[in-house]
């Protein structure tokens, strides 16, 4: 994303979620325990303007996406969303898609790592947004269920249908997709929905220290690997080499790569600046 800004100024204050940033990670978190942080339009709202913000600012290294209380996100309020969609038109619902569509194509291409911090429920519309994480640390409390079915929709909402048959192949795909069944932190590790399966307590704590490890690592390095790993997903091999061949002659040219030999022959660590 561009990090040219207009007008609009920096938003201080967000409404529906709360953000702290220390030393280049951002944490996020859904903070309406009460509901098990189930979202809202304004969430929703909120966490698309929130991702291109920080991704424009070029402070933020590494993001950690949680939920406060007994679990991480149960989906779409059912009163406040399903309840209010049923009294809108064909436009307004194509809008209101579109925007969660939005949330996560921020998620995929904002140029840092998005850490999804997972402990209980993930359902839903949470089950897809920690789907749309590089990586989710969760703890033998989490469960995924994509439950679009068992609402009368189609199982492939907000891009599901993409990101996950390219994570745990078309067949747990197609069943998780389908039947709408929750799937428990030791199916979720096998099958490869999780990335580090954590301690009972331990979730936090681990979700922060992988931020912090990719915080302190090669920044654009690591924009630049999940950006290839986003757009090569649909390319024939003969345009993702070519693609990795211009990447890397464009990343040989910036001071890390200078910095790593620097460090290599002086036998130190290296001071990585994300240039």
């Amino acid at each position: 994303m561009s990090p040219f800004t207009g007008s609009a100024a920096r938003t201080s204050d967000w409404e529906h979620l709360r953000v702290r940033l220390t030393d280049g990670v951002a944490t996020v978190t859904l903070a309406r325990p009460d509901r098990l942080n189930a979202l809202t339009f304004g969430a929703y709202a909120d966490l698309r303007d929130l991702l291109a913000e920080l991704s424009r600012e070029r402070s933020v290294r590494a993001l950690v996406l949680a939920g406060e209380g007994r679990g991480f996100c149960s989906g779409g309020d059912v009163d406040e969303i399903i309840g209010a969609t049923l009294s809108m038109d064909t436009a307004q619902l194509l809008d209101f898609n579109r925007m969660t569509g939005q949330v996560v194509r921020a998620l995929r291409e904002c140029p840092f790592p998005v850490v999804a911090a997972v402990h209980g429920v993930a359902a839903g519309a949470g089950a897809v947004l920690a789907l749309a994480a590089d990586f989710r640390v969760a703890g033998p409390s989490a469960r995924f269920a994509f439950l679009f079915t068992r609402v009368g929709l189609s199982g492939g909402d907000m891009g599901a249908a993409y990101l996950l048959p390219r994570i745990v192949g078309l067949g747990h795909a197609t069943r998780l997709l389908m039947l709408g069944e929750p799937v428990r932190a030791p199916e979720a590790e096998r099958i490869g929905l999780i990335s580090e399966l954590t301690q009972e307590g331990g979730t936090d704590r681990a979700a922060q220290e992988l931020a912090r490890r990719l915080a302190d690592g090669p920044a654009l390095a690591y924009a630049q690997t999940k950006a290839l790993l986003t757009a090569e997903l649909d390319m024939p091999l003969a345009a993702s080499v070519e693609l990795d061949a211009s990447t890397q002659a464009l990343l040989m040219n910036g001071e890390d790569y200078a910095e790593f030999h620097a460090a290599f022959t002086e036998k130190r660590p290296p001071k990585w600046r994300g240039r």
